[in-house]
C-alpha cells in the first residue's frame, strides 16, 4: 500500500528526479485520482513540490497537476501564492486556460493589496 500521495503518484507516473521503488500494487489512474481527491492540502503540496519542483518538468501529467492545484485552491481559497502557482501552470498550457490564469492572478493581486492596506483604528 502506498503510504503517501507522492508515493502513489511516483508509482503510477514515475519520477523524473529519482528512482521509483518496485511496487506490487495494481496501478490504476482512477485509484490515484481518488486518493488525490480526498488528500489534504499538505499532501497535495508535498506531491507537487517533490515531483514537479519546476512547473515545466516532471512526469506528472499536466491535467493531474492542474487538478491538484484546483483542489488546493478549494482547500486554501485565500492563498495568493498558490493562486499564482496555479496560474503559472495554466499559462504553460494555454491558450485554452489563459482566461482562468489571468483571473487567478487578479484574485491574488487583490488579496495581496488587501493584506498591505493598513487597518484603521476603531473609534473609542
Amino acid at each position: 500500500m502506498h503510504t503517501t500521495l507522492t508515493e502513489h503518484a511516483r508509482c503510477l507516473y514515475g519520477d523524473d528526479f529519482g528512482p521509483t521503488r518496485p511496487c506490487e500494487r495494481e496501478h490504476r489512474e482512477a485509484y490515484f485520482i481518488e486518493d488525490l481527491t480526498f488528500a489534504d492540502a499538505d499532501a497535495i503540496l508535498a506531491m507537487l513540490r517533490e515531483l514537479c519542483p519546476e512547473l515545466s518538468d516532471g512526469f506528472l501529467p499536466v491535467w493531474t497537476r492542474n487538478l491538484a492545484y484546483r483542489l488546493l485552491l478549494l482547500q486554501r481559497p485565500g492563498d495568493p501564492v498558490l493562486m499564482r502557482e496555479a496560474a503559472a501552470s495554466l499559462w504553460l498550457h494555454g491558450p485554452d486556460w489563459d482566461d482562468v490564469a489571468a483571473d487567478l492572478e487578479r484574485q491574488a493581486d487583490v488579496l495581496d493589496a488587501a493584506s498591505r492596506t493598513p487597518v484603521s483604528e476603531s473609534p473609542r
